[in-house]
């Protein structure tokens, strides 16, 4: 296993060799360079290094790492990504792949942390020495099978009813409820506009944390959207109640999977559950249109997933060190203070 390491700024000469890794693991759209590479643009500090496994046309795996500190190393991990990017061919052993990663990069590496892994992609390794695996959240999603009305009945009582309720309130007040899928590139920079009134107009704005077309959030995911719409593979979701636009979803699409990435909506009107209402006429259309076979959150479950679907799994962290010495002091450092006082005790 002999690694190559790059500074990142190398990283566009191998878009090409990255994408077809990628390609055949699974439909991960957010770990394409299309994704990564306005990420890095707006979000890197410049130090990052670009690990690829492999030469030619036999490349085993590739990562995108950053120092965390003396000696150890972790993905890149902005909070835009939803996954740390790290991509394996099916079958490659995490921790053989790691334990190389360690042996070859820059200074005298102790120890590498990989973050929020899929466990579709890569298989969450036992327990072993020298290496420790941690739940990071649950992320749910819907699966895309038979048709729409068979899907909508099998949902809970409470939401529907909220649904029906919410459109006949709209239908008697006289209020048109529309959903658009904005697909064109050159339509991106003002949905994004829109997008930017929804967030900044809420709770993340407090936290400077909303997207505005001049800041680094807004021309990341206006970049990003418009490489992929340019594809044929971004959506954003505009729902409006007569002209006014009041839930919006950003979107990108990878074989036959869809990622929700960011959902904003008006909190004026939060009575009317505007973004229950966008997903109940989102969802009927990819379900009509017979496309997508996999609707995916990646991001915590919350209780307003649970009313869309029961499918959940279990992303995790992993942390493989070069020695077992150092993978047990991580352990106990991470251990609860009731744990670590139970242990102290059984040893006095």
């Amino acid at each position: 296993m002999i690694w190559q390491i790059y500074p990142i700024s190398r990283f566009p000469d191998f878009h090409n060799v990255w994408d077809d890794l990628i390609a055949k693991v699974i439909p991960v759209p957010f770990l394409e360079s299309g994704f990564l590479q306005p990420l890095l643009d707006e979000f890197a500090s410049g130090n990052e290094i670009l690990a690829i496994s492999g030469t030619g046309t036999n490349i085993q795996a590739a990562t995108i790492l950053c120092r965390a500190r003396l000696g150890i190393w972790q993905t890149f991990q902005p909070s835009q990504l939803p996954l740390g990017p790290w991509i394996a061919q099916p079958g490659c052993d995490l921790i053989a792949l790691t334990q190389s990663l360690i042996k070859a990069l820059p200074g005298f590496a102790l120890g590498v942390g990989i973050t929020q892994i899929d466990p579709n992609l890569v298989t969450r390794p036992p327990a072993t020495v020298g290496t420790n695996t941690l739940d990071y959240i649950d992320t749910a999603w819907v699966d895309v099978e038979g048709d729409f009305d068979t899907y909508w009945n099998a949902r809970g009582k409470n939401l529907r009813t909220n649904v029906r309720k919410q459109r006949t309130k709209l239908e008697t007040d006289g209020v048109a409820a529309t959903l658009e899928c904005i697909v064109q590139p050159e339509q991106i920079a003002a949905a994004m506009s829109d997008y930017g009134i929804l967030e900044n107009a809420g709770w993340k704005a407090e936290g400077r944390t909303a997207i505005h077309p001049d800041n680094a959030q807004g021309r990341f995911y206006r970049k990003m959207l418009e490489t992929f719409c340019a594809e044929g593979r971004g959506r954003i979701y505009r729902y409006r109640f007569d002209d006014k636009t009041v839930a919006m979803d950003l979107c990108v699409q990878a074989g036959d999977t869809i990622v929700i990435l960011k959902t904003a909506y008006d909190e004026t009107y939060k009575s009317l559950s505007p973004s229950t209402l966008q997903r109940y006429e989102q969802f009927k259309q990819i379900f009509e249109a017979r496309n997508l076979r996999r609707i995916e959150f990646y991001g915590k479950i919350l209780e307003w997933h649970t009313r869309w679907t029961h499918n959940a799994r279990t992303l995790y962290h992993a942390n493989i060190f070069r020695w077992q010495v150092l993978a047990q002091i991580h352990q106990w450092r991470t251990k609860p203070k009731q744990d670590q006082s139970m242990v102290s005790a059984s040893l006095s």
